[in-house]
């Protein structure tokens, strides 16, 4: 660990010069800005210890890398001998719904078949064990740096890739690698943008079983209003079994044992996932160019979209109205993600703190100072087509477009079998979706001080879009495009495509640059400071720290944790009074009729400053017994700025408590068999 070389070099950065608003101690950057994503392969030894006055040895790391998997956008953990294994409700939604047989209706009723001899295999499903950690930057930074175009690049990556995956899988007994049909896979990830390679071997388990499930309402109790949120009162869990080659369950020595006593306040706890995806490595220019520009039009969009759709939805004419509201749920999340991240990204502290790290960057490095001047220069150039940038990656979008535009790109381009193709939007969605268009177009040409073109001038877009779609051929499900030349949707998208290409071009172009010299920074960044900052999230396998804690926000206190007495009051104030409807936060008949029996002060949800972000969820949560406490499923909108930096005074990540899973388990559910098994390890019959 160089932690304290880090810390060193921060305390030799300039302070923060910002508006005289900003408190200049508040905006100094901090050590653990960069996070706590630590890796397997470079454990921060020193900095535990120093921290917590707690090491973890080599077996409490090969336990905790062996329990833990990776599944489709998700983490999850082995929770008993006998391949049963733990994850969230949302990250199994998708598999319940595949291993219904019709009629059943297991999202809405759950699944919690008695016998292991009732779980049921989901198609498809794997789930993936890193058996080993490797390190080939040699051989990967040897072919990939020979490379001089981003095509020779890849190309130099998937060779040297493949060639690495030979040679470990030998090991394994396989020479013609498959990775649709092997047990065992291997990835190799770049980290530190290539200052590091890391090939992981993943012993992928193909024979998955669903073993229990609770209902939707309780797995995403609160819907909605409650995502990205806390306190928060969702049973978001869900059971799965591995079984083995022998069709049994699978013998799983390396699990998380289940804590007897749980967490309380100021419990250290660690989260074991696969965190997806973070950008902190992103300059400040970067970063500024995001919050004025490259994230805007993509926020905008999924705004009026969803707004769209619930309009939609409230007329009652869908034929499909699950299908429906799973899309809105979907465009509803990430308005809360982008919204999120555009809030913390608007805060000049959180751009100060960058700043300051950036300064000492500067300081430690001149190659690193010459390389985010150059980054900078293409931020100049990007914000010289922000309009751009705002109106057109979202125009003519596959789902959520207007059939009318999309017809006529179509027409413009000659082609009256793809314009015919163009499926129609209900009348409603169609114009809400064209004006969105006509509006992001307007809006397009003012910021340039340019004439609205004919076709979408007026008082407003509502106006502009309703004549075009009264006069417009392109409405139409098909129209000859000679007949359309001169049609006024098809002429505004005629004259609008040069600027299209051309805006695709330039780039096209200025993301192989950026990426050339976020390449670059990477690695003098890890020759800088080592691994006293962890690299940013590949999806690969990672461990983060963390207190359990509440915090301060919207002038109160949000406790540490929550409980079933306050599941049940959301309940009763919520549905019984008829304050929501629907009521998010409905409670099926079994658990109303469990009231009773349920021990209310049984922690339900609690929160910690652990650095997690999407892809870890379904993450196995332990104490420094490496004993399971909670299931990580969420974090709080304050704390969406981790995508760009770690500020733990913003915000928490939300846990499901293990005593939660075993109270609803045992007196809810009466699946004493699952109880057992998890306590002491007995497969239940």
């Amino acid at each position: 660990m160089r932690l304290l070389s880090l810390l060193a070099v921060l305390a030799l950065a300039v302070p923060a010069v910002a508006q005289p608003a900003l408190d200049a101690e508040a905006a100094r950057a901090q050590p653990l800005d960069g996070g706590k994503m630590w890796l397997f392969e470079d454990p921060p030894t020193e900095y535990l210890q120093e921290t917590y006055g707690f090491a973890p040895d080599e077996a409490w790391y090969r336990r905790a890398r062996l329990a833990s998997l990776r599944m489709p956008g998700c983490s999850a953990s082995f929770v008993s001998p006998n391949g049963l294994v733990l994850t969230n409700h949302h990250c199994a939604q998708r598999h319940i719904v595949a291993v219904d047989r019709g009629g059943e209706g297991l999202l809405d009723d759950g699944f919690q078949p008695e016998t292991s001899a009732e779980e049921r295999r989901v198609p498809g499903l794997f789930m993936d064990q890193a058996v080993a950690i490797d390190d080939v930057t040699d051989a990967m930074s040897a072919a990939v740096d020979a490379a001089e175009t981003d095509a020779e690049r890849e190309a130099a990556f998937e060779a040297a890739e493949a060639a690495v995956t030979a040679r470990l899988l030998a090991e394994y007994g396989i020479t013609s690698p498959n990775p649709d049909t092997d047990d065992y896979v291997v990835q190799v990830v770049a980290l530190y943008d290539g200052g590091k390679y890391s090939a992981y071997t993943f012993r992928r388990y193909r024979d998955v079983r669903l073993a229990m499930a609770p209902e939707q309402a309780l797995g995403f109790f609160g819907g909605d209003p409650d995502n990205f949120t806390y306190p928060r009162y969702a049973a978001d869990f869900a059971l799965f079994r591995i079984y083995g080659d022998d069709g049994q369950p699978l013998d799983s020595p390396e699990y998380f044992p289940l804590s007897a006593e749980g967490v309380e306040a100021g419990s250290l706890v660690f989260v074991i996932g696969n965190p997806g995806s973070t950008s902190r490595g992103l300059t400040v220019a970067e970063l500024e160019f995001l919050r004025d520009a490259g994230l805007a039009g993509t926020y905008r969009f999924i705004q009026t979209r969803e707004a769209a759709l619930r309009a939609y939805l409230a007329t009652g004419m869908d034929s499909d109205p699950d299908v429906l509201r799973s899309r809105i749920f979907g465009l509803s999340n990430s308005r809360k993600a982008y919204g999120g991240r555009l809030d913390g990204l608007s805060d000049p502290i959180i751009i100060a703190r960058r700043a300051d790290a950036e300064r000492a960057f500067r300081a430690a490095s001149p190659e690193a100072a010459a390389l985010i001047d150059q980054q900078a220069a293409i931020q100049v150039e990007k914000m010289e087509m922000a309009a751009a940038y705002r109106a057109f990656p979202t125009l003519f979008n596959r789902n959520y477009g207007s059939a009318l535009m999309k017809r006529a790109r179509a027409l413009a381009m000659g082609d009256a079998e793809a314009a015919a193709a163009v499926e129609a939007s209900a009348d409603l969605l169609e114009r809400a979706y064209l004006i969105a268009e006509v509006d992001a177009l307007r809006r397009y040409y003012q910021e340039q001080d340019l004439a609205l073109p004919e076709a979408i001038d007026g008082p407003s877009a509502e106006v502009a879009a309703d004549r075009l779609l009264e006069t417009s051929m392109a409405a139409m499900p098909s129209a000859d495009p000679q007949e359309a030349e001169y049609d006024p949707a098809v002429a505004l998208v005629r004259g609008l495509l040069p600027e299209i290409q051309a805006f695709s071009s330039a780039s096209a172009g200025l993301r192989a640059r950026e990426a050339d010299v976020a390449r670059q920074l990477g690695r003098v960044r890890f020759a800088t400071f080592g691994n006293s900052v962890p690299p940013d999230a590949t999806f690969s396998l990672r461990f983060t720290d963390g207190v359990v804690m509440g915090y301060p926000y919207n002038g109160t206190l949000a406790p540490p944790m929550t409980t079933l007495y306050g599941l049940f009051d959301r309940y009763h104030s919520f549905c019984s009074s008829g304050a929501s409807d629907p009521c998010e936060w409905d409670l099926p008949a079994r658990w109303l009729e469990a009231q009773e029996r349920l021990d209310l002060s049984t922690p339900v949800n609690f929160t910690s400053t652990s650095d997690t972000i999407g892809g870890n969820s379904g993450s196995g949560v332990v104490n420094r017994d490496g004993e399971l406490v909670g299931l990580n499923f969420d974090r709080t909108i304050e704390g969406l700025v981790r995508d760009y930096i770690y500020a733990p005074e913003r915000g928490r990540n939300v846990m499901v408590d293990t005593r939660l899973v075993v109270e609803a388990l045992t007196n809810v559910y009466g699946l004493n068999g699952l109880v057992t098994e998890i306590r002491d390890g007995t497969l239940r019959p």
